[in-house]
């Protein structure tokens, strides 16, 4: 059986048991890009916004209570998952995000009909833009959604960091006496300890943690209330206030009304500021990705300094052979944030005068990268870092032939002298303390 829905292009058939309507529809035919449909935690938070705003639209009197008690209950059980396979729309779409809007806008109203006692696309007694969508614009509810997505996504992160950060801090205890050669630009520099370098990675994540933090506060303040271009056109004097109190009461995070709505209905910024601190955790989750198969290459012709765990066979030809699979997989996920990170870029620059219509490619790249960097810590920790063990024998033997242990005895015999021993040690092929000895230059005790 199917309804008939009429919007201002004209008319279609709509299948009688759905929620969604026929802007719903058209979007779903429009945009058959993907079969990737728009992220579930957005819809929840579109959801929480329209919940909100019919209790806000209440108080100012512009709404019935029985309206917005349905409203509210109907947006309560998209909150709660119950509605989730009604909402079509592809994660790309034009016209700024009013196709995610609308999908929800008609969930709620058909979903309220039922409750109410009416047909679905009864819209006379419950309409999807007269009432649910009153005093609201998807200038607005679409990027404030977003912002409160995204919190959520951060969030996930965050606890997902941390795990990793431990997890190098129990490493760089575990190894903390444990000598090694540090290189620099992958030749021999001065001796360290493999404690000194795990906590090194331990802090370059603390710090990117702390930044994105930083910036993820800019993410509270949301242009709700603009309605359309950030105006505040059709919506009455006292409902921004009502309404903010209403979302403070469903969000766990204090928000708050843009001091300029105009400019923060048209400028992505902020989107492009959380995209460059979750490329940066990228890139630091790369960089020690990089190291470990580094350092974990061999086992007979490489460093073979650190053993990472064995996760799964390396070859279908060579017997034996164990690859780095967990490192490689992080840096392939740095890759695609970068990648993401690029795509925001573009978008963000490229906003017109009032709205920037590109918003629904950088919430599906914000997004994603949160998830891919939730699962990479989460994996990285768990089945990498915390299963790695160091070949001591590997690493003394490094630091005792090195020649750059002479570094340490510089300001005693100085620089030219220093790398006079050096030469004379590489072309003997000896080590330094065999060389100094041989010169009866320094007592063994002394170079120790």
């Amino acid at each position: 059986m199917m309804r008939i829905e009429s919007d201002t292009i004209g008319s279609l058939p709509i299948y009688e048991g759905a929620y969604y309507g026929i802007h719903s529809y058209r979007a779903k035919e429009n945009f058959a890009f993907t079969d990737q449909k728009v992220d579930l935690t957005m819809i929840k938070q579109v959801a929480r916004i329209k919940a909100a705003a019919a209790l806000a639209n209440q108080q100012s009197g512009t709404l019935s209570k029985e309206k917005a008690q349905i409203i509210v209950t109907a947006a309560e059980e998209i909150i709660m998952g119950k509605w989730d396979e009604e909402f079509i729309v592809d994660t790309f779409q034009g016209g700024a995000g009013t196709s995610t809007n609308m999908n929800v806008n008609e969930v709620i109203a058909n979903r309220g009909l039922e409750l109410m006692g009416h047909k679905k696309g009864e819209y006379q007694y419950l309409h999807p833009l007269d009432d649910v969508n009153q005093s609201q614009s998807t200038n607005d509810v679409y990027p404030s959604a977003g912002k409160l997505a995204l919190l959520v996504y951060i969030e996930q992160l965050d606890e997902a960091l941390v795990q990793l950060i431990d997890r190098w801090h129990m490493k760089a205890k575990e190894f903390q006496h444990v000598a090694k050669m540090g290189r620099t630009q992958l030749q021999e520099a001065v001796p360290m300890t493999v404690g000194e370098s795990f906590a090194a990675y331990a802090h370059s994540l603390t710090r990117c943690r702390e930044r994105l933090h930083h910036l993820s506060a800019e993410l509270l303040t949301l242009n709700m209330g603009g309605t359309a271009i950030g105006t505040g056109l059709n919506a009455s004097y006292r409902y921004q206030e009502y309404l903010y109190q209403e979302l403070n009461r469903r969000f766990p995070r204090p928000l708050r009304p843009a001091n300029d709505l105009i400019d923060s209905t048209q400028h992505t910024d902020s989107f492009a500021s959380i995209s460059g601190g979750l490329k940066t955790i990228a890139i630091t989750l790369n960089k020690s990705a990089n190291d470990l198969r580094l350092l974990a290459s061999g086992p007979r012709t490489g460093f073979h300094e650190l053993n990472l765990p064995a996760r799964q066979a390396g070859s279908s030809i060579m017997p034996g052979k164990v690859n780095p699979v967990i490192p490689e997989v992080i840096s392939q996920i740095a890759f695609q944030v970068i990648g993401n990170d690029g795509a925001i870029t573009f978008a963000a620059a490229s906003g017109e005068l009032e709205l920037n219509a590109f918003e629904p490619v950088m919430f599906h790249n914000l997004f994603e990268s949160c998830q891919l960097l939730t699962k990479a810590c989460q994996i990285f920790a768990d089945k990498c870092v915390a299963g790695i063990t160091v070949n001591e024998t590997a690493c003394s033997k490094a630091v005792n032939n090195s020649t750059g242990t002479i570094t340490a005895l510089s300001p005693q015999i100085g620089y030219e002298k220093a790398t006079a021993f050096v030469k004379e040690a590489l072309e003997k092929n000896c080590s330094i303390e065999e060389l100094l000895k041989q010169e009866e230059f320094l007592r063994t005790e002394t170079y120790q």
